[in-house]
């Protein structure tokens, strides 16, 4: 059962990773089904003994075997390309937040917000307490409240890094020298974790992003701490 649950899509955490999970149900409901008709024409042919040898053309069958697979095509397009566009949306964002790529750890800045700005960085496992995650868990997380609409601006200082958290539907290149957004909402409390997913050197492996979304209630109590601290 392990084994089988390494190969799913994670829980999502968000509006964009259901949809994410719905066209991914969509499109291999598709493909299981054109897997088994193929296969069953496949042993058909191997083991029917019938021969025509006067079978010179069959425009008919080649007519239908060109429609139907840019049929099939159409129906895998057209919710891609609306699932591409919501992806690429941002409605009205209530929190902006600043995320930069060095090797190997991620700083992260709160435009809204005077002075709170952190670095994150992953916690050894020389250090780890029974409550956190081996190679996961960072030193300072991101906190957001949940239910809210976040925009995230991801930039590198030094070479390529990519933030991403599956769990979310979440994943956008740190390229030097541009600035790259992704918006997205979390829809339910607690630890969301993600990994650097572009290879940018001997630590790649080791910068990892977790996010804490928490009720807005104490996300204020956070931001009055640190704005004080």
């Amino acid at each position: 059962m392990a084994t089988w649950k390494t190969l799913l899509l994670q829980d999502s955490a968000s509006p964009l990773m259901e949809q994410l999970s719905f066209f991914h149900d969509h499109t291999l409901m598709i493909l299981v089904i054109i897997t088994v008709l193929v296969g069953q024409l496949m042993i058909t042919l191997f083991f029917n003994k019938f021969s025509y040898r006067n079978l010179l053309e069959g425009q008919f069958i080649e007519v239908i075997w060109t429609i139907l697979p840019a049929v099939t095509l159409i129906f895998i397009a057209l919710p891609s390309l609306r699932l591409i566009y919501i992806l690429d949306e941002i409605n009205n964002p209530l929190l902006t937040i600043k995320s930069i790529g060095h090797q190997w750890y991620w700083s992260y800045e709160y435009s809204d917000f005077k002075n709170i700005e952190f670095d994150s960085y992953m916690i050894p496992s020389d250090s780890i307490t029974p409550s956190s995650f081996r190679l996961l868990d960072v030193d300072n997380r991101i906190v957001i409240p949940f239910n809210t609409q976040i925009r995230m601006l991801v930039t590198a200082a030094d070479v390529i890094h990519s933030w991403t958290i599956p769990s979310l539907g979440v994943k956008i290149d740190a390229t030097p020298g541009r600035l790259n957004q992704v918006g997205f909402s979390i829809n339910r409390t607690g630890l969301f974790f993600g990994q650097c997913s572009e290879i940018c050197g001997a630590n790649h492996s080791f910068m990892p992003i977790v996010i804490e979304s928490i009720s807005p209630k104490y996300f204020v109590k956070w931001v009055s701490k640190m704005i004080e601290s």
